[in-house]
């Protein structure tokens, strides 16, 4: 019994799209190392520089609007040229690089230019990367391949804030700490290499099926573009500093539990998705709901547990939202697809940064109030979505 166990997982790991799947899941580990080390502390390190929390709220929120405006380009030009590993590599190499420079900031305006040069990098690269994984991942499932590239990425949340936390339990200085981020940050680039150079083409890991219509769907696409959303970690961790709530050794901490339950969830809930379909997004709307009120209202042990909430809210809207635009979209129009979504959705993000970062600045009910209100609102579209599926699904 135990022999017959050892030989069924050796033979997954036989497996072309798996292996890939894990492959680009490791770059994404020490990219994550990299990038989510140094988010973990940008909103304090914005603070001590003289960044306002308006600054800090902007600042996030600018950032992500960039980087997911690029994808809008960078997903049209994935498309035109099929150059899959081209602009994924020119993204990494960017997104990885600005980071340990932070360590040479002296002032919160260059802190600042680098932090959004970090997220126009990773918007180059993400649709682009999206697209090859989601080839693989037609072999074993989209949800359960993206929530098992979304569960090794966020090994790699979780490391990297653990680095920066250890540097400084040890009296050292957040420049120090983006400077230790510069070796995960060289081994991404190495692995990435590694992965180019056994699966050049692997768009032939696609499985064949049949030609979609996509003409019914279009509707329940743009639907599901309006339902997508989430509050920014800089704004929490700003609270945790400015409130002094949480001492600031251990905001890292805080935001590595949370990136190790986005990891669990992503595979639950991409499994789940597999299942059931786009109905589990009601689920993740409530459950989403809870966080605001627990992490800004709430004393250390309940904002921890918002933190947990807040954790299981993004890993599975991670995977999910992934998988959902692999199956709403055909091959070739898939990296616009990733693109056009991401654009949307990066100016939702920038618009809700901004305005919570204002929020905060004049009261924090009134934070708490949007942030539940935004997610509740999504729920009645996307039970709209499911009726507009189920519709197409049942007509000749």
């Amino acid at each position: 019994m135990v022999k017959k166990k050892f030989e069924g997982i050796r033979d997954i790991f036989k497996d072309d799209a798996v292996k890939f799947i894990i492959l680009m899941g490791v770059v994404s580990l020490l990219a994550d190392m990299t990038y989510e080390g140094s988010r973990s502390i940008t909103g304090p390190y914005l603070a001590i520089l003289g960044a306002s929390a308006v600054t800090v709220g902007f600042v996030a929120g600018f950032g992500e609007l960039a980087g997911y405006v690029v994808r809008f380009f960078s997903g049209h030009l994935t498309d035109r040229t099929r150059s899959y590993w081209t602009i994924t590599l020119s993204g990494y190499l960017i997104n990885l690089i600005a980071v340990p420079l932070l360590a040479l900031a002296g002032s919160w305006e260059v802190a600042a230019a680098l932090i959004i040069i970090e997220r126009v990098g990773k918007g180059i690269r993400v649709p682009s990367r999206d697209v090859m994984l989601s080839h693989a991942c037609s072999q074993v499932g989209q949800g359960w391949g993206f929530g098992l590239h979304e569960a090794l990425d966020q090994i790699g949340a979780i490391l990297g804030p653990l680095i920066v936390a250890a540097v400084l339990f040890f009296h050292g200085s957040y420049q120090m700490g983006f400077a230790f981020l510069l070796l995960p940050a060289i081994l991404a680039i190495s692995v990435l290499m590694i992965s180019r150079s056994l699966y050049p083409n692997p768009h032939d890991l696609e499985v064949a099926t049949p030609p979609l219509d996509t003409t019914g769907f279009r509707r329940v696409y743009w639907l599901y573009v309006i339902a997508a959303g989430f509050a920014d970690f800089a704004l929490i961790a700003y609270h945790f500093q400015k409130t002094a709530l949480v001492s600031p050794g251990l905001i890292p901490i805080f935001y590595a539990v949370a990136m190790g339950v986005d990891g669990i969830a992503a595979l639950i809930f991409g499994r789940l998705f597999d299942k059931v379909g786009l109905s589990i997004m009601i689920v993740v709307a409530l459950i989403s709901s809870l966080f605001a009120p627990m992490v800004f209202l709430g004393g250390i042990y309940i904002a921890f547990l918002g933190m947990i909430i807040w954790g299981v809210s993004m890993g599975s809207q991670e995977s999910i939202m992934r998988s959902s635009i692999a199956i709403m979209s055909t091959v070739k129009r898939r990296g616009s697809a990733y693109g056009i979504f991401n654009t949307i959705f990066g100016i939702s993000w920038f618009a809700g940064s901004l305005l919570m970062g204002i929020l905060y600045s004049f009261s924090i009910i009134d934070l708490v109030v949007f942030s539940v209100l935004i997610q509740l609102i999504s729920i009645p579209i996307f039970i709209k979505i499911l009726k507009i599926r189920k519709r197409v699904m049942q007509s000749p």
